[in-house]
C-alpha cells in the first residue's frame, strides 16, 4: 500500500512538471529545423528573436535546442543550457529543470549539454560561427536601451576551428606570448598576435575582428595587425603601444607545445544510489556510488538507475529508460555537486544521455557496445510508397529509383595498368574494361577541369589479390603521380567496395573471377587452390547491376544457386547455352542493363530468358542444383551528413562541427568521413609528415604497424570497414566528388599565402586575382545536358562510348604514352566551363558563351549557374507535397516542387529565403525537401 501511494505521488507530480512546459513551446521545439533558443527572464521561457541569436548576457540562463532531419530516421536533437558567469543560482537550476523537461517532451531521445561562459563545448560554437562574445548584463524581451559612450574592450581569442573569446582587462599585464588578442577601440581593431600562437589561431581570430566590426562598428572602422616582437617602422605598433601607456616588455611564458600536460586518469564509473524510504526519494539528494570495475560494457548499465562516467575533462550523465524525470535531475544534481566538490565546474564538460541517445565518444569509452542494425520495413511500408506513386501517375509495379548524381565530368581520357611481377603492363584499351579480382590494377583518369586538366588515380585491389601485388600497386600508383606536373587525386579501393566515381569512369565494367598475375598463379598452386580464372569453356554466373547505360557493371560470382538475388538480373553461360534470369525484384532499368551485357559477355549464343519460378532442370543443374537465395528487396540505406575531423597525428583526431570550406586550413590535414568513403585533404602549407602519414592511412588500411589509424580508431563508432575506400586530395585540386559536401568558392581555394594572409586579405579586401573561376560545388554533371538527352562523348574502335587512350602495350617502369591518343569529345559543361575559363580560347570561336539578351532572360533569377523561374505558378505547399490529398499533377516539374512556393510560404517551410536555398549544396537541398515531403 505504502509503495503504490508513492508511485501515484510520484506520477502526479511529474504530470505537474511536464505541465509547466507551455504548448507553444513544445510544438515550436518539435516541427523546426536548425536552432531555437529561449531565455529565462522572470522565472519563465520567453523564446530570443533570431536577430539575436548569438547575443548572450553573462547574468542570464538560455535554454538552446538544436534539430537535425535525418534522412533515415526521426529528427536529432541536441539541448544545451547556457549559464552565464554572473547568472543567479535559481535561473541556473531553472534551465537545468527545463532542459531535462524539454527532452521528456521530445521523447527522451535528446542530449543534453551544461555549456557554461568561457567552457563552452566546440559544438555549440560551431552554431555561431565565428564566435560568441557574451555582452554583461541581463537578457530583456524589451526595447534594448542604447549605451552611446564606447568602451574599450581587450579580447582573447583560443582555438584553431572554434574560437573562444574572452573578455580579459584591458590591461598591459593581460597580454602574453600565447594568445592572440583583439583591442577593440571606436575608431580602430587591433589584432595582437602572441609570438607563441599559432597561424592558425591568428586566422581564426580575424573572423573575430571581421564579426566585431560588422556588428559593432557597421562595417566602418580600420584594421590593424601587430606581431609580436616587431616594433620598427609601423605607426601602428606605435598607436597600439599608446593605448596601454607605453611600451613595456610582456614577461616570457612557456609555450603552449612544451607546458606539461595533466596526466588524464581513466574513465571512473559510478552510479546514482538514492538513499531514504521510497517516499524520500523524490526529495532526498542523490549519492554517488563508484562500481568497481576491470572493463566496461553496456550490460552494466541497468534501464533503472542513472550512472556518471566521469572522463576528467568530459563527465557523462547516463539515465536509464525506467528512470523518472525526478530521478534524473537529482541524479544531474548529484553530478553538478560532485564536480563543485573536487573543483571542476570550470574545467569539465558535463553531458546528459538518456538510454538509446547516447554519443559515440559516450561509447567509445566502453570495450563492449553492442550494434543493433535499424529494422528494414520495406513491405510494411510498400503500400504508402505504391499509393504515393500512384498519385503521380506512375506504374505501382515498377516505382522509380533515384538515379545516381555525376558529380564528374565522365568524357575524359582512361588508361588502366595491371600489376605483374613488380612491374606495371599496359592494358590494351579493348581489355579494359575488364578486371579480374586476383588481380590490381592502376587507374588514370584524365579529366577536363576549370581551365586544366585533372587527373584521378585509382589503385584498384582485386579482392582475392596477394599482399605483393597490392603493395606493388599502391607503389607504382605514386610512382605515376610523382613524374606528373601537378597533384593528382589518390584512391585505393577494393574490390566490391568501389565507389560511385570509379563505376562512372569506366562506364561499363565486367569482373572476372580469377587472375592472371604471377604471383597469383604462384599463390594458388602453393595452396593447392583450384584456378577459377574465367575462361569462354567454363561454367560462369554474373550479376548484373548498375544504374544506366553508362554505369553498369557485370560481375562474376560463384556459380551456385545461392548467388542468386531476386533483386537483381543473371547472366548465366555454360559450354554450350547461355541463360538471362530476371529477378521478381528487379526493375525495368535492370532488365535493359541485362539486355546491354550480354552482348559484351557473349554475342555468339542464342540466350534463353528464365524468369524467377519458371526454371528449368538443366539451369539448376549448371548452378549445381537448387538452393536457397536471398528473395528480398536490397535497400541501399541512407547515408547522414559527412563529418570532418582534424588529423595532426600528434594529437587526439578532433571533429569540427558544421562544418565549411573554411575550415579546410592550408596548414593542416583533414578528414572527411562519408561513411561510405574516406576524403584525406591536405593543405597546401601542412607538414610534409603528415601528408606521408596521410597517405599511409589511406593506402595501407590493413598494414597495423605504424600506430592508430583513422579507419582503425573508428570515432564515430560507426563499424567503419578496412576496406572503406580513400581517396587522398591535395587543396587546389579538389574534385567536384569533394566539393559538392561543401558551399564552395573557388577563389578561396585558390588564394595563396598562409591562413592568415588569407584572412588577412580578404578582411582589407585585397584578394588575389584569381584565374580559376567560381565552381557550383554541387551541380551534377547530367545525361539532360545535351538536346537529345544523351551525354557527348568519343567512341572507341571497340564500339565502346567512351574517350579512351590508344596506347600501345608497356611493360615494367617504362610508362611512355602515345602521342596519337583519340581527342575526346567534351560534354556540353565541359564545353562551357573551357570556353570561360580557357586562357588560349577565342572567345569568338563555336565555343564561346553568347550572352543572353534580356528579353531571353525575363522573369529568371540566376543563383549558383542555375536559373529559378521567378514568374512560375504558385501552388499553396499543401497541394505541392508528394504525399498531398489534392496533389498538383500537371504543369510543374515534379523534380522541382519548391519552386511553386510563394515567397511567404517558402521563407515558412525552409525557415530561409529562395536565394538561401539554392546556394546549399544540392544533397543538403534535397535532404531538406525529402525532410518536408518535397521530394
Amino acid at each position: 500500500m505504502h509503495k503504490r501511494r508513492w508511485k501515484l505521488i510520484q506520477y502526479f507530480r511529474e504530470r505537474e512538471l511536464r505541465r509547466i512546459l507551455t504548448e507553444e513551446f513544445v510544438s515550436q521545439a518539435t516541427h523546426y529545423n536548425g536552432l531555437e533558443i529561449w531565455c529565462i527572464e522572470n522565472l519563465r521561457l520567453v523564446p530570443v528573436p533570431k536577430s539575436s541569436y548569438g547575443k548572450f548576457f553573462s547574468g542570464s540562463a538560455y535554454i538552446i535546442l538544436n534539430t537535425v532531419l535525418l534522412k533515415s530516421s526521426s529528427p536529432q536533437h541536441d539541448i544545451h543550457y547556457w549559464l552565464g558567469n554572473d547568472v543567479k543560482e535559481v535561473d541556473s537550476i531553472l534551465a537545468s529543470d527545463k532542459a531535462l523537461e524539454l527532452d521528456a517532451a521530445l521523447g527522451s531521445k535528446a542530449v543534453q549539454f551544461r555549456e557554461v561562459q568561457g567552457l563552452e563545448t566546440e559544438k555549440f560554437l560551431s552554431y555561431f560561427k565565428p564566435c560568441i562574445i557574451p555582452i554583461e548584463g541581463i537578457f530583456s524581451s524589451g526595447p534594448a536601451e542604447l549605451n552611446c559612450e564606447y568602451q574599450i574592450s581587450l579580447f582573447t581569442c583560443k582555438g584553431d576551428h572554434v574560437v573562444h573569446v574572452k573578455e580579459v582587462p584591458f590591461s598591459r599585464s593581460s597580454l602574453n606570448h600565447n594568445d592572440v588578442f583583439v583591442l577593440d577601440t571606436a575608431s580602430k581593431i587591433f589584432l595582437f598576435s602572441g609570438c607563441n600562437s599559432s597561424i592558425q589561431e591568428r586566422a581564426k581570430a580575424l573572423e573575430v575582428v571581421q564579426y566585431i566590426k560588422e556588428n559593432k562598428h557597421n562595417g566602418k572602422c580600420d584594421v590593424a595587425t601587430i606581431e609580436d616582437g616587431k616594433f620598427v617602422g609601423d605607426p601602428d605598433v606605435g598607436e597600439f603601444w599608446s593605448l596601454f601607456g607605453g611600451y613595456a616588455p610582456i614577461p616570457r611564458d612557456v609555450p603552449p607545445s612544451l607546458q606539461k600536460q595533466p596526466d588524464i586518469p581513466n574513465a571512473k564509473l559510478f552510479w546514482s544510489m538514492l538513499q531514504g524510504s521510497l517516499i524520500d526519494r523524490i526529495t532526498t539528494q542523490g549519492k554517488l556510488s563508484q562500481t568497481v570495475c576491470n572493463t566496461m560494457n553496456k550490460a552494466m548499465l541497468e534501464s533503472n538507475k542513472c550512472y556518471m562516467l566521469d572522463c576528467d575533462n568530459d563527465i557523462f550523465v547516463w539515465m536509464g529508460r525506467n528512470t523518472s524525470i525526478t530521478e534524473r535531475k537529482t541524479s544531474i544534481s548529484a553530478a553538478e555537486d560532485f564536480l563543485k566538490s573536487q573543483d571542476r565546474s570550470m574545467r569539465s564538460h558535463l553531458t546528459f544521455l538518456t538510454e538509446g541517445s547516447e554519443t559515440a565518444i559516450f561509447r567509445s569509452y566502453f570495450d563492449v557496445w553492442p550494434q543493433f542494425a535499424e529494422l528494414r520495413l520495406y513491405e510494411e511500408g510498400r503500400g504508402k510508397v505504391a499509393a504515393m506513386f500512384k498519385q503521380q501517375g506512375f506504374d505501382v509495379k515498377e516505382l522509380p529509383e533515384e538515379d545516381c548524381d555525376l558529380f564528374i565530368d565522365c568524357s575524359g581520357t582512361l588508361k588502366v595498368w595491371r600489376v605483374n611481377d613488380d612491374e606495371l603492363f599496359l592494358v590494351p584499351v579493348a581489355d579494359q574494361t575488364k578486371l579480374f579480382s586476383g588481380d590490381c590494377y592502376v587507374v588514370q583518369y584524365k579529366y577536363p577541369g576549370n581551365g586544366r586538366d585533372e587527373y584521378l588515380f585509382y589503385a584498384w585491389l582485386g579482392r582475392g589479390a596477394v599482399l605483393e601485388d597490392r603493395v606493388d600497386a599502391i607503389s607504382r600508383m605514386n610512382t605515376i603521380v610523382d613524374s606528373m606536373k601537378g597533384d593528382s587525386v589518390l584512391a585505393q579501393v577494393i574490390e566490391e567496395k568501389e565507389p560511385a566515381e570509379f563505376f562512372l569512369i569506366f562506364q561499363t565494367l565486367i569482373v572476372f573471377k580469377g587472375g592472371l598475375s604471377t604471383r597469383y598463379k604462384r599463390y594458388i598452386t602453393e595452396k593447392g587452390i583450384a584456378d577459377d580464372t574465367y575462361d569462354e569453356k567454363k561454367t560462369a554466373l554474373f550479376r548484373v547491376q548498375g544504374t544506366s547505360p553508362s554505369n553498369m557493371q557485370a560481375i562474376q560470382v560463384d556459380q551456385v544457386s545461392s548467388s542468386l538475388n531476386s533483386s537483381y538480373c543473371f547472366i548465366l553461360q555454360t559450354e554450350t547455352s547461355i541463360f538471362t534470369w530476371v529477378g521478381n525484384l528487379s526493375s525495368a532499368r535492370d532488365h535493359d542493363l541485362l539486355d546491354r551485357m550480354l552482348d559484351l559477355i557473349n554475342a555468339t549464343l542464342q540466350p534463353i530468358s528464365v524468369r524467377e519460378g519458371s526454371e528449368p532442370d538443366v539451369f539448376w543443374k549448371a548452378l549445381g542444383g537448387k538452393a536457397e537465395y536471398s528473395r528480398e528487396k536490397e535497400i541501399k540505406g541512407y547515408v547522414e551528413d559527412p563529418h570532418l575531423f582534424t588529423c595532426s597525428f600528434t594529437d587526439d583526431v578532433k571533429e569540427i562541427f558544421n562544418f565549411t570550406q573554411d575550415d579546410l586550413t592550408t596548414e593542416d590535414m583533414l578528414i572527411l568521413d562519408c561513411y561510405r568513403e574516406i576524403y584525406v585533404w591536405c593543405g597546401f602549407h601542412s607538414n610534409v609528415r603528415s601528408k606521408k602519414q596521410a597517405l599511409e592511412i589511406g593506402l595501407y588500411p590493413w598494414m597495423r604497424s605504424s600506430g592508430n589509424r583513422f579507419l582503425e580508431i573508428d570515432i564515430l563508432v560507426e563499424e567503419l570497414s578496412l576496406e572503406t575506400p580513400i581517396y587522398v586530395i591535395t587543396e587546389g585540386h579538389e574534385p567536384p566528388f569533394f566539393t559538392r559536401f561543401f558551399e564552395w568558392d573557388s577563389s578561396k581555394a585558390n588564394m595563396h599565402g598562409n591562413s592568415f594572409e588569407r584572412k588577412l586579405a580578404i578582411l582589407k579586401g585585397t584578394m588575389q586575382k584569381i584565374e580559376v573561376p567560381s565552381r557550383n560545388s554541387w551541380k551534377a554533371y547530367s545525361t539532360e545536358n545535351t538536346p537529345d538527352g544523351s551525354r557527348s562523348r568519343a567512341v572507341s574502335s571497340n564500339g565502346m562510348q567512351r574517350s579512351v587512350s590508344s596506347v600501345s602495350n608497356v611493360s615494367g617502369s617504362n610508362l611512355r604514352s602515345s602521342d596519337h591518343q583519340r581527342i575526346s569529345s567534351v560534354s556540353p559543361i565541359a564545353r562551357s566551363l573551357v570556353s570561360r575559363s580557357h586562357p588560349d580560347h577565342d572567345s569568338t570561336g563555336p565555343l564561346a558563351v553568347m550572352p543572353s539578351s534580356p528579353s531571353e532572360n525575363a522573369g529568371l533569377d540566376q543563383i549558383n549557374g542555375v536559373e529559378i523561374d521567378v514568374n512560375s505558378l504558385i501552388f499553396p505547399y499543401e497541394r505541392l507535397k508528394v504525399v498531398a490529398d489534392d496533389p498538383v499533377t500537371t504543369g510543374i516539374d515534379v523534380t522541382k516542387r519548391e519552386a511553386y512556393l510563394s515567397e511567404e510560404e517558402f521563407q515558412k517551410v525552409f525557415g530561409m529565403t529562395k536565394t538561401a536555398f539554392y546556394k546549399l549544396p544540392k544533397w543538403r537541398q534535397d535532404k531538406l525537401k525529402r525532410a518536408v515531403h518535397l521530394f
